[in-house]
């Protein structure tokens, strides 16, 4: 068996572990999706009053925003379960065996993608609740969600390389919101962009949350298309920003984290 191939299949029996995991302890993926529900209806029903988008009903511009702040917060799970395998002695139990070096990450994050679905698909049913509806076709929607779980796959990757640099799931937990909530929160996630002040404006436009934000609003029919177009290229061509951002990131971060991967697993 070749080295890619024997990664991949090794990689596919972590992903099944961690799987069985959330079977049997539910409660981690009960409090993952409450979390997202609790910003719908907080933003809707509390601050959708006071926030007008010319053209679009509020609810419906909030609700991309809320997708891939669901995306974001779930790649965290990478980072948080190898902190915890590497504190617990886990990652000391898979180095007996013989497995590919980067199977455990692989199936890190691809277990982590399984769970995104699971929180996009009770977030879409929110969204429908609240008054969230798609108004494209079946296969610019369906881009819309793929964009999404990829975008928070590579994002996997860097909190994969955050956990194994920290190795403590209390301090990781910290340090996660300290680069969570900027990224989410100074972009388009909840409010336009163009009403944020001067360097925050900049910030935002250049942000790739912004930019998967934009490009689920495209893909969902959530804008008004008699708005003026943005001035900046990656929220004017959102969906080739997407993947040009998600491309650098996993170029980056995938030989990075295997790397600390292997450094983390000889010490």
């Amino acid at each position: 068996m070749s080295p890619v191939a024997m990664a991949f299949s090794d990689g596919m029996t972590i992903a099944r572990r961690n799987l069985i995991k959330i079977k049997r302890v539910p409660d981690l993926l009960v409090f993952t999706t409450l979390s997202p529900i609790m910003f719908v209806l907080l933003f809707a029903y509390v601050f959708g009053s006071s926030i007008s988008i010319p053209g679009v009903s509020y609810r419906e511009f909030l609700m991309a925003g809320i997708f891939v702040q669901t995306a974001v917060f779930g790649a965290t799970w990478t980072g948080l379960g190898l902190a915890e395998d590497i504190q617990k002695g886990i990652i000391d139990r898979f180095r007996s065996l013989p497995m590919a070096r980067s199977a455990v990450l692989v199936g890190r994050t691809t277990s982590d993608v399984v769970i995104n679905l699971i929180s996009l698909v009770v977030m879409s049913l929110t969204g429908l609740i609240v008054g969230w509806r798609i108004h494209t076709s079946i296969g610019e929607a369906l881009l819309g969600f793929v964009l999404l779980l990829l975008f928070a796959y590579a994002l996997s990757w860097m909190m994969a390389v955050v956990g194994l640099w920290i190795r403590s799931p209390e301090v990781f937990n910290n340090a996660s919101f300290i680069v969570i909530f900027p990224l989410t929160f100074i972009a388009n996630t909840f409010v336009p962009s163009s009403n944020l002040p001067g360097p925050l404006k900049v910030i935002a436009e250049w942000n790739p949350v912004s930019a998967i934000t934009q490009a689920s609003r495209d893909l969902f029919g959530n804008t008004n298309p008699g708005m003026p177009a943005p001035d900046a290229w990656p929220l004017q061509h959102p969906v080739l920003a997407t993947l040009a951002w998600t491309a650098v990131i996993l170029l980056i971060f995938v030989p990075f984290a295997i790397r600390r991967y292997r450094k983390a697993v000889s010490r």
